[in-house]
C-alpha cells in the first residue's frame, strides 16, 4: 500500500513539475506573440479604417451624382438673397417647380446658368406693376420681402406683354414656369429671356454651404 502511495505522490510531483514548466513556456513566448500580434493587429485596423474611408467617399460621391449637386452663384441678380460667389447644394431628384423655390435654370436665351426664384408655374397668370412696386399671381399680391428696391422698367423687358396701362401681363404656358431675380433691377430673367420649360430646370436650391457664416438653408 506504501509502495503505491509513493508512486502516486511520485507521479503527482512529475505532472506538476510539467505544469510549471508549461507554465514558464508560456510565460516566456508571451512577449514574443505579443510583439508579432501588435503589428499584425495594427495593420489590419489601418486597413479597415481606409476601406471604410473609402466605402464612405464612394457614397458621398453617388449620392452627389444622383441626389445632390453643388452650383455656384455668378453675379447679383438674387442679392440680397443670394450673393456672387455663394455656393449651394442643388436637389434634382423627382423635382417638381413651385412657386417660391429657387432654381437653377440651364438658359439657351441667356446662354448660360441662371439662379432665380419660381413666381409662376403652368397657368398661372402674372401680372407686374411697375408703378406700385408690385408683382400679382392670379391677382394675388405677393410678398415684397425678399426686394430691397422699387423696381424700374429699364426698356429691356419684351413689351409685347404691356398693356396700355403700363402693366405688364403674362399667363405661363403649359410645362413652363415664370422666373425673376430677387433683386429685380439688375437681372435676366422671364421678363427678357421669356418662359423657361420645366425640362430646363436643373433642380432647387436647398442649402448653402458657402460662405460659412451663412451657412444654412435658402428660401
Amino acid at each position: 500500500m506504501s509502495d503505491k502511495t509513493d508512486k502516486i505522490s511520485e507521479d503527482e510531483k512529475e505532472l506538476g513539475k510539467v505544469s510549471e514548466e508549461e507554465i514558464e513556456a508560456v510565460k516566456k513566448a508571451e512577449p514574443d506573440d505579443i510583439k508579432e500580434k501588435e503589428p499584425l493587429d495594427l495593420k489590419n485596423e489601418i486597413l479597415e479604417w481606409f476601406e471604410s474611408f473609402v466605402f464612405a467617399m464612394l457614397i458621398v460621391q453617388l449620392v452627389f451624382i444622383f441626389i445632390f449637386r453643388i452650383v455656384m452663384v455668378d453675379g447679383r441678380s438674387m442679392n440680397n438673397t443670394l450673393s456672387d460667389g455663394d455656393r449651394l447644394i442643388m436637389t434634382h431628384v423627382n423635382y417638381t417647380p413651385e412657386r417660391d423655390d429657387i432654381v437653377v435654370v440651364n438658359s439657351d436665351a441667356a446662354g448660360k446658368i441662371l439662379i432665380k426664384r419660381v413666381i409662376g408655374v403652368e397657368g398661372d397668370k402674372i401680372a407686374i406693376d411697375y408703378n406700385s412696386n408690385h408683382v400679382y399671381v392670379n391677382d394675388q399680391l405677393i410678398s415684397n420681402e425678399h426686394i430691397k428696391e422699387i423696381m424700374i422698367d429699364n426698356g429691356y423687358f419684351d413689351r409685347t406683354y404691356m398693356t396700355e396701362n403700363g402693366v405688364y401681363e403674362y399667363e405661363v404656358p403649359e410645362n413652363c414656369v415664370f422666373v425673376m431675380g430677387d433683386n429685380r433691377n439688375d437681372s435676366k430673367d422671364s421678363r427678357s429671356i421669356g418662359y423657361v420649360p420645366e425640362e430646363s430646370i436643373m433642380g432647387k436650391a436647398v442649402f448653402r454651404i458657402f460662405p460659412l457664416n451663412q451657412l444654412g438653408t435658402v428660401s
